[in-house]
């Protein structure tokens, strides 16, 4: 009986081949990434969309909800949720706005601003976990900033 799949992949040129696929690439390293990512994280008690939204916070206290989900390249209603749990685990605070009560301002407490402290080892980490130096993946790093700039300016 012929198995209904090949034992490996085919290979060629063929530009449907899910290994000839630059969004598959980015795709499965994204996951890979986050699996990485995964135990560092918990050790900081934080989920890994959690981190970058601390990660806005730490370069910019004083947001608005609008703001950073603009820097996240998010919407702002899936972001509030995750808002809502970091300020119950007290490493922030959410106020309305005195001038227009539907903007909601984010800022800082001092246990998120001392997580800052513990968060400085994962760099560091990534880059060993990488087995790429630091000057390729800055490399790979600004390819992939430039090509969502101009994935971004078809939308």
């Amino acid at each position: 009986m012929k198995p209904d799949h090949p034992a490996t992949p085919p290979t060629g040129n063929d530009p449907l081949l899910l290994d000839n696929q630059l969004c598959f690439a980015l795709y499965s390293t994204s996951l890979l990434m986050t699996k990485v990512y995964k135990p560092l994280l918990q050790a900081l008690g934080l989920t890994y969309p959690q981190y970058l939204a601390m990660l806005v916070l730490w370069e910019r206290d004083g947001l608005t909800v609008g703001e950073i989900s603009n820097r996240l390249l998010t919407d702002p209603g899936s972001l509030t949720p995750l808002l809502k749990r970091l300020e119950s685990e007290g490493l922030l605070s959410r106020t309305r706005s005195k001038d227009d009560e539907r903007v909601v301002i984010v800022n800082l407490s001092e246990q998120g601003i001392a997580l800052k402290q513990r968060a400085q080892e994962l760099p560091r980490c990534i880059l060993a976990a990488s087995g790429m130096s630091a000057d390729t993946l800055k490399a790979l790093q600004h390819e992939l900033l430039a090509l969502r700039g101009n994935l971004q300016g078809t939308l």
